[in-house]
């Protein structure tokens, strides 16, 4: 054997040690927590906030409402008023709703009140976005809309309550004549073979970037008179509310879901 590898013989088995003292125990493994799929799928965002991302459901595209149709008559198309890149709350022609029904999701859309509103309290601009259609009319589940800026009236029935259910935890309304905005994370309740609730639906909600709903868990589908209540359903339309208010009609626009 040469003097070369005599020298080296030592060296080897001291790597080979050190090798073995920096083996690390799986209990102080930080690679053992680590999780590699399911990969995310990749979503590109808006430029803005308020635009689509690339796997949004458009439900008002500025020109027409053919996602939608009349909640009195539902073999006939939303016939409310259409203009540059809104639309107006027909009065008298009933409440619309998506023709896409929906379970669990993320919604943005934005909505003015005339600056030209008149009438005070509930009877001032207003309107609902109903999360859940559950049948004709209002039934469902119903986030308020109406002019909250500078007009009072009971607070679990001001612009981002949960109607009857849920104060909202700050009042962030634009005054009058200004485009505000809801970005709303709704998951819709699950029930029993038997109708009993297996899981309660639950809502956040943003007006303007404010934070007004965090996490509220619902009681069951908005009554304008008495206590909410559960009633079995599946996936659901989304539902907008002509009131019925003698105020001037408010306005829509920019309207976008995405299925969770």
């Amino acid at each position: 054997m040469n003097k070369y590898a005599l020298l080296f013989i030592p060296a080897f088995f001291a790597v080979e040690a050190m090798a073995q003292d920096k083996k690390v125990d799986p209990a102080n493994d930080p690679k053992t927590t680590e999780v590699w799929e399911p990969v995310p799928k990749v979503v590109s965002p808006g430029k803005l906030p308020q635009e689509a991302p690339s796997d949004a459901i458009i439900l008002f595209n500025g020109r027409n409402l053919d996602a939608w149709h009349s909640v009195k008559d539902p073999s006939k198309p939303a016939s409310w008023t259409i203009d540059d890149g809104f639309f107006t709350v027909k009065k008298g022609t009933g409440n619309i709703e998506t023709n896409k029904k929906f379970t669990d999701y993320q919604l943005h859309m934005e909505w003015k009140i005339p600056a030209n509103i008149s009438g005070e309290g509930q009877a001032r601009g207003n309107s609902g976005v109903f999360l859940a259609s559950t049948g004709g009319g209002d039934d469902g589940y119903e986030i308020q809309i109406m002019d909250a800026y500078k007009n009072k009236t009971y607070v679990n029935g001001q612009t981002g309550s949960v109607y009857k259910q849920a104060i909202p935890l700050a009042n962030a309304n634009k005054q009058p004549g200004e485009w505000q905005y809801y970005d709303i994370v709704w998951n819709a309740p699950r029930f029993n073979e038997d109708g009993t609730v297996s899981k309660p639906a639950s809502v956040t909600l943003f007006l303007n970037g404010v934070l007004l709903q965090n996490n509220f868990i619902l009681k069951g589908e908005t009554r304008y008179i008495g206590a909410p209540a559960y009633k079995k359903h599946g996936p659901a339309s989304i539902k907008l509310q002509d009131h019925g208010d003698p105020s001037p009609a408010i306005s829509f626009r920019n309207i976008w879901v995405r299925e969770l």
